[in-house]
């Protein structure tokens, strides 16, 4: 699947924010504590997730449970 048909993509699963606590990068403007989110697609890493952006974002599994 293209990475353009994700955000009309049926959503895989849904996970919850447990932390956003970036080393990094800063995730905390568009990740929420608590929040569920719709899971678009995934690899071994990263978790593709609409963020609270509206758009799809790629994410360390790490932030989610």
């Amino acid at each position: 699947m293209s990475f353009k048909d994700w955000t009309t993509a049926p959503t895989i699963r849904k996970v919850v924010c447990k932390h956003a606590n970036a080393e990094k990068y800063v995730v905390t403007n568009v990740l929420t504590l608590g929040k569920e989110y719709d899971v678009k697609n995934e690899t071994e890493e990263f978790i593709f997730i609409v963020d609270n952006s509206g758009k799809v974002g790629g994410y360390y599994k790490t932030y989610f449970e």
